[in-house]
């Protein structure tokens, strides 16, 4: 432990720990969204798919956070139900760009949602509307017709237009969500 951590600890000060599924369809920047929000150093520079899940931490000023990073691919799709018991709050990460399967993604959404460990649970969910560097990539609006977001009214929730890539969006959309831990009961 650092001085500076020792320091916080004493006053007070430590860092909340916070537990988040970062969810989503195979190729949406899950995982480029997660490195983008490490420090530089902690940065990896080739992404490659997520096999079942990966493990990433990160933190803000008052928030520590263990990022269970899912796999998006169908088959392991089925494994996100057993992180939900556990997290604080979810990102939700839909590539704007893919038209074809926003259809998917709102009934991936579905399922979360219905899942008896979520549904009672006011639980924060961050969207990122991701990729919106491509040409034809649909607003964060648009995505949030095409998904539904009006129907959840009983969470928090946020979407965020992002590029994965330069990291454009990814600041508005972890300061919301911060906002909403630190408002929850602990």
């Amino acid at each position: 432990m650092g001085l500076f951590d020792k320091l916080a600890s004493w006053l007070g000060l430590k860092r909340r720990e916070v537990n988040v599924l970062c969810l989503g369809l195979d190729n949406s920047g899950k995982s480029t969204i997660i490195n983008h929000l490490k420090p530089a150093s902690a940065r990896v520079q080739d992404i490659v798919p997520t096999i079942g899940f990966s493990v990433e931490k990160f933190s803000t000023s008052s928030l520590s956070f263990t990022v269970f990073d899912m796999s998006g691919q169908g088959r392991y799709r089925n494994l996100w139900e057993n992180y939900y018991r556990e997290a604080q709050a979810i990102i939700f990460v839909i590539d704007s760009g893919d038209k074809l399967r926003m259809v998917v993604a709102m009934e991936e959404l579905d399922t979360l949602l219905n899942h008896p460990d979520v549904k009672h649970r006011r639980i924060p969910i961050l969207f990122f509307a991701n990729k919106m560097d491509l040409r034809d990539a649909l607003s964060s609006v648009k995505v949030s017709q095409l998904i539904g977001l009006d129907r959840i009214k009983d969470k928090p929730w946020h979407i965020s237009g992002s590029n994965a890539l330069t990291g454009e969006g990814l600041q508005e959309g972890v300061e919301w969500l911060q906002d909403q831990i630190r408002s929850m009961k602990t």
